[in-house]
């Protein structure tokens, strides 16, 4: 552990229920991220390579299993060092508009790739029915094949995403979805 000290974990991590109120089932945090990535279309995406961090901000688009889609050129530095490196996080927030406003975003963590194959008109179809103007320059999957475009497409499979909710749970605002 190169003589680091473990520190306990941050104290959010098991806090109890502070009210009856606070209680949500997975179906309902399920549902409420849902409802929160269909009010947002853009998400900021972490890569790393050795201990040298990057972030990027790419438009998403997302399937019923919380698969998250995004469309970026092969050469962009997040392109290569996720072929290089499939572990990603990111965040997804609607702008607040002073401090102290209740906050509401989402993070996640999770296993990116190149989307190829079958898959890509599956990933083509489910962003180009949240972003249909996607066919100005992307006319079908097609052209990602033959190399018509730089663009390509890229899917998130998170393991984990955290709704950060003051609005809905003022008391306890962290809410984790392990998938």
């Amino acid at each position: 552990m190169n003589g680091e000290a473990l520190l306990p974990p941050p104290p959010y991590f098991n806090l109890p229920n502070t009210s009856i109120s606070d209680k949500i089932t997975s179906m309902d945090l399920k549902k409420l991220i849902k409802d929160y990535l269909k009010e947002t279309n853009l998400m900021q995406i972490a890569t790393a390579k050795g201990n040298k961090p990057w972030i990027a901000s790419v438009w998403f688009a997302y399937d019923s299993a919380f698969n998250l889609y995004f469309i970026s050129r092969f050469n962009r530095r997040h392109s290569l060092e996720i072929a290089k490196n499939p572990h990603v996080a990111g965040a997804i927030v609607k702008p607040h508009k002073t401090l102290g406003d209740k906050t509401r975003g989402l993070q996640f963590e999770g296993e990116c790739h190149e989307v190829k194959g079958v898959e890509l008109v599956k990933a083509f179809a489910i962003f180009a029915k949240r972003f249909p103007t996607v066919t100005k320059f992307i006319l079908s999957p097609k052209d990602i094949v033959e190399g018509v475009t730089d663009h390509h497409f890229y899917k998130v499979v998170p393991s984990q995403i955290v709704l950060f909710d003051e609005v809905n749970f003022p008391d306890q605002s962290r809410r984790e979805l392990n998938l």
